[in-house]
């Protein structure tokens, strides 16, 4: 998820707005929703009339006490009165650390109904351990295990993309040198006019891809195919990988990044785990040499820290940026 994804270079800065999980506790069947919430948009777009898609990836190796440990971490974190997670709020040093929102660039824009907290986990010089919870007592080692696990799940997928681009492993190796990678928690609390709000904004991700784990078995999840929405379930412990912009501009279009958004449950909360995988802080971002087939780029060429600032200029908004990048 676009979320101020990996470097504390890539600034950006968001206003701060209500805790929607405080709000949602407020609410009941005969109180309507704050306006800013609502989301006329949220029934336009068509939904495929087919059964929910899986797309998990399993089989990936993170060990399932580990996982199961940083689940159980995670619902403890988000059922922490308020002041005791407001100890780790945002304080707008550009790097959008800790807990609070993102994207939220005037008083004006419409709101999301969730809340997040999100730290970067590599490369360890750039934590920031002000912003690892130190309760749970396991939260902190649990992220930090995670973060190294899922580090070799990345090498792999990176070798099977290059594979199968053509590229030369090693290519891909130095593009995504140091692993960097930001882990965004999510909380979707239920809403009783679920209908009228959006979880997450419609958007593809900023990064090489995500590696999403769903912490509760509630369901949410739509990507966008032939201008439709199609709902994705989760197989419990599996991950769903979202390719990313980056990863669609360096294969000269062969990958598309996947644009996708959350509906809200009326009874359940969902909670989710988003791992984000993105290039070294240099890159120049543009197709490889060796995908570029008869001559023919498809993307224009623009630095990494150019991209990820016209990101944190704008509100969510579908693939926005990367239509940018195209010739």
């Amino acid at each position: 998820m676009a979320t101020g994804e990996v470097h504390s270079q890539c600034a950006g800065y968001t206003l701060s707005v209500p805790n929607v999980q405080s709000l949602a506790t407020s609410l009941d069947k005969s109180t309507h929703i704050p306006e800013r919430y609502v989301r006329p948009e949220a029934n336009i777009d068509p939904i495929a009339r087919t059964n929910e898609i899986e797309l998990p990836l399993v089989n990936h190796g993170v060990p399932e006490e580990l996982i199961e440990g940083l689940k159980a971490n995670t619902v403890e974190f988000f059922n922490k009165p308020l002041e005791e997670k407001m100890v780790y709020k945002q304080d707008n040093d550009g790097t959008l650390q800790g807990y609070g929102q993102a994207f939220v660039l005037s008083e004006e824009q419409k709101l999301d109904w969730s809340d997040m907290f999100y730290v970067m986990t590599r490369p360890v010089a750039l934590r920031n351990m002000k912003f690892w919870p130190t309760s749970p007592s396991t939260f902190r080692d649990n992220i930090d295990r995670y973060s190294l696990e899922l580090t070799e799940v990345a090498s792999c997928l990176w070798l099977y993309i290059a594979r199968n681009l053509g590229v030369a492993p090693e290519v891909f190796a130095q593009l995504f040198k140091d692993h960097p990678q930001g882990m965004r928690f999510n909380y979707y609390p239920p809403c009783p006019e679920a209908d009228k709000v959006i979880g997450i904004s419609p958007h593809s991700d900023a990064t090489g891809f995500s590696i999403l784990l769903q912490i509760n078995d509630v369901q949410g999840l739509q990507i966008r195919k032939d201008g439709e929405w199609i709902s994705v379930s989760a197989l419990p412990n599996a991950f769903i990988l979202n390719l990313g912009d980056i990863t669609e501009v360096l294969s000269n279009g062969i990958y598309k990044s996947i644009e996708h958004r959350v509906l809200i449950n009326t009874e359940h909360p969902r909670i989710t785990l988003v791992a984000f995988h993105g290039p070294h802080n240099s890159l120049i971002l543009q197709p490889l040499p060796e995908v570029v087939r008869d001559g023919k780029l498809n993307y224009g060429s623009m630095s990494y820290q150019e991209f990820m600032k016209a990101l944190f200029n704008k509100k969510l908004e579908g693939k926005s940026i990367i239509e940018k990048l195209k010739l």
